[in-house]
């Protein structure tokens, strides 16, 4: 443990007093019971076994914040960002803030904000790998960097901001509580060099000295809904009915007299002219997940297309089952798929671990992304191989395979669509993720069996003229299915009170021009596999629009899916005007600003991941690695 200093402070040491039962949201604030094991057991830090003798060890503790004296010093994030040897781009702890009214009349509210320790941490349950754990000693949620290969979920779920994302080392990291300093009995670093004694720690729910009120929330804070935080507030400060933020989301705060908080509504500071920037929308940080959606989509779809038509419909799709033909659709679809599966590897921070996303099968819809999706990619690959041979002994592990595809495939892309459906993200959180995932699946499903047919059949023959007004009749049931889709989830965003309306407001200005270009090609997609199931690609005309609604969909698909990933506006707490703001990163790294380290903005590196360097640290460092890590996954880990 550390070493407490002999000219420390009286307001650095955690105060020893009576707390009540129980928190807001119902939680015990004792998290265990006298005589529990893990009342025995030391934290280890540093290789330390010893014990603290803190009698509110076991207590749920939180950080209070009393916004009347937060100066906007940022002391708090220096001590925080020195303790933790944290680089200039990132930072456990930040101070961002809102303002409203005008000259004489202008208020500023900071709000200095790091991990709330939450009762409910979605950041562990959603985290596939199991780098998270709420443990019993102060309530704390720490997180491990070296268990983390760096997916980024967990800061996609929280709503607070508060896991960092490493983009050099391919990690996340976040705030500890401190809880080296707690077992001595000192407060947080950031609390202890609060210059405006603002920031203070302790047990929650109990009114720290020299305060009055214990709010949830304040202007700008998200709501306490979703992970009942713990952290509490002071503003005894009116403050102006409409609050806004200086970064460049379009976001300002409405106060609701009628529920006595402030709700998100949309500021269209950036004015109403729609734009292309297809710079930003095509090569977004999520481009792999654009990729390995739409490829896992597509080959769910066109295996299950290939192995279920002929049995539901065999006079239709009986040509599927020829050797000629179901040997090339299986090898495209195994080569589709492999892409999808390399691009979404070689995203991660740290794409050798890949193996740690099966950690959190019990609550992590990642976790079983994954294994829904790997065992589909595992019964595509035996069917593939053993559809080459033609005996009773391969027909029987042929059929064993395809069975584990085709249960496998609708598994992965349910838990696919249950992991964005994430509150923390209102315009990711609504039906239509699922009506676009699903018509995906349908639309370019059918269509990898339409291309693929086209190469290995003659179309002039009826039979196969069938097969493509039938798969083309699939096509436009996936697009009709995903426009219902798209047109409801305008409609709800644009009455929604949060930051899906913000979403929707970027979504027809910054990206308008790139957003109705998707919505006139899923139109003329429509119209073209209509024609299609009517009449057939016999002559050259229909050669001509098939090889129209092929590219017509490729365009739509991109465009569409990239507007998913970039117009995304999380429930994040406001940023500043340098800093935790996307608007100033961008500028940085277009004028060459980021290459200056103390600006505190850097490139992503780890994605320069090569394969020969992915397979070289794999044979060196991955094999053993997985051993011990099979070792811990068994023997668990101490958590509440």
């Amino acid at each position: 443990m550390i070493e407490v200093q002999n000219d420390e402070q009286k307001y650095a040491f955690l105060r020893k007093e009576e707390s009540k039962q129980q928190n807001r949201y119902g939680q015990n604030i004792e998290l265990t019971e006298e005589g529990n094991a893990l009342r025995e057991m030391s934290l280890n830090i540093n290789g330390d076994t010893g014990l603290s003798d803190n009698p509110d060890r076991y207590k749920q503790h939180g950080f209070y914040l009393n916004a009347d004296n937060c100066i906007g010093c940022h002391a708090c994030e220096a001590a925080c960002s020195e303790k933790n040897d944290n680089p200039a781009h990132i930072a456990f702890r930040s101070v961002g803030y809102v303002e409203g009214g005008t000259y004489p009349d202008y208020q500023r509210i900071n709000i200095s904000m790091a991990c709330n320790h939450c009762d409910d941490p979605v950041c562990l349950t959603g985290c596939p790998t199991r780098a998270y754990t709420k443990f019993a000693e102060y309530g704390a949620v720490l997180q491990d960097p070296d268990i983390c290969f760096g997916c980024g979920y967990c800061t996609w779920v929280c709503p607070y901001n508060a896991p960092q994302l490493d983009p050099v080392k391919g990690e996340v990291s976040k705030c500890n509580m401190c809880v080296d300093r707690l077992e001595v009995g000192l407060k947080p670093s950031c609390v202890s060099a609060c210059l405006g004694n603002a920031l203070d720690f302790g047990v929650i729910e109990n009114l720290p000295e020299n305060r009055e009120q214990l709010q949830a929330e304040i202007p700008g804070f998200p709501t306490t809904e979703i992970t009942h935080p713990n952290i509490r507030f002071q503003q005894t400060k009116g403050s102006h009915r409409e609050m806004t933020r200086t970064d460049s989301m379009p976001i300002k705060y409405h106060r609701d007299d009628a529920e006595h908080k402030f709700k998100p509504v949309v500021d269209d500071k950036a004015g109403h002219t729609k734009h292309w920037n297809l710079k930003s929308l095509l090569t977004s940080h999520e481009s792999a997940h654009v990729i390995f959606t739409l490829f896992t989509q597509a080959t769910v779809g066109a295996f299950l297309i290939l192995i279920l038509g002929p049995l539901l419909a065999p006079n239709e799709f009986g040509l599927l089952q020829t050797a000629s033909v179901f040997i090339p659709l299986v090898v495209s679809i195994f080569v589709i798929s492999t892409v999808g599966l390399y691009k979404l590897n070689m995203h991660l921070g740290k794409p050798h671990r890949f193996y740690r996303g099966f950690n959190n099968l019990r609550l992590s819809p990642v976790s079983r992304e994954i294994a829904g999706v790997s065992m589909f990619y595992t019964g595509l690959l035996g069917a593939m191989v053993f559809a080459m041979f033609d005996n009773d002994i391969t027909h029987v592990i042929f059929n064993i395979f395809v069975f584990i595809g085709v249960v496998s495939g609708p598994v992965g892309l349910y838990y696919m669509y249950k992991l964005y459906r994430i509150p923390a993200r209102p315009f990711w959180n609504h039906k239509q993720t699922g009506s676009a995932f699903f018509g995906s699946m349908l639309s370019f499903g059918a269509l990898i069996i339409a291309v693929t047919c086209s190469f290995v059949m003659p179309l002039v023959e009826m039979s196969s003229q069938l097969l493509i007004q039938v798969l083309a009749i699939i096509v436009t049931a996936g697009l009709l299915i995903e426009g219902l889709g798209h047109i409801l989830h305008a409609r709800d965003m644009q009455q929604s009170e949060n930051e899906g309306a913000a979403s929707y407001y970027r979504q027809v200005t910054h990206y308008g021009k790139s957003y109705t270009l998707r919505n006139v090609l899923l139109g003329l997609n429509i119209v073209l596999a209509i024609n299609i199931a009517l009449n057939g690609i016999q002559d050259t005309m229909g050669l001509v629009l098939s090889f129209t609604l092929i590219l017509s969909m490729l365009v739509m698909g991109i465009f569409g899916r990239s507007l998913f990933f970039v117009l995304v506006i999380p429930t994040t707490m406001p940023g500043a005007f340098f800093w935790k703001n996307e608007g100033f990163v961008n500028h940085a790294r277009e004028t060459g600003l980021a290459e200056m380290q103390q600006v505190g903005v850097v490139y992503e590196r780890h994605h320069a991941f090569k394969l020969s360097e992915l397979v070289q640290t794999i044979k060196e460092n991955s094999i053993k690695d997985m051993i011990r890590h099979v070792k811990w996954v068994f023997g668990g880990k101490k958590s509440h």
